[in-house]
């Protein structure tokens, strides 16, 4: 039986149309270890790996952890959005504030 978080990440993984191949690619993992995390009754993913598979589904790793979530709340989509913006470089941060600037003064 599998375990919530396997759960998880098999509906997120669906949601987003990849194949077990495509996550696996995406997170840097072989495909039998996403269907371990996916099937296995016992799963301990290393954070690393949590990580990676949060950022691309693009929610929060506290969403796939967190067996009382069911659904991503707003507040998860703002901490992954914020979290996104913090990656940027300087230069695609300084695009993202004119373009805010520009819909803002819309």
């Amino acid at each position: 039986m599998a375990t919530l978080l396997g759960e998880k990440i098999r509906t997120e993984r669906k949601r987003l149309k990849l194949t077990l191949e495509e996550l696996a690619e995406k997170t840097d993992s072989s495909k039998s270890y996403i269907w371990e995390l996916e099937n296995r009754p016992v799963v301990r993913p290393s954070a690393e790996k949590i990580t990676k598979i949060a950022e691309v589904f693009g929610v929060t790793v506290e969403f796939l952890l967190d067996d009382e979530k069911q659904t991503q709340t707003e507040s998860d989509a703002d901490k992954v959005f914020f979290r996104r913006v913090t990656q940027l470089d300087s230069q695609k941060r300084a695009q993202l504030e004119k373009f805010l600037k520009a819909i803002d003064d819309e």
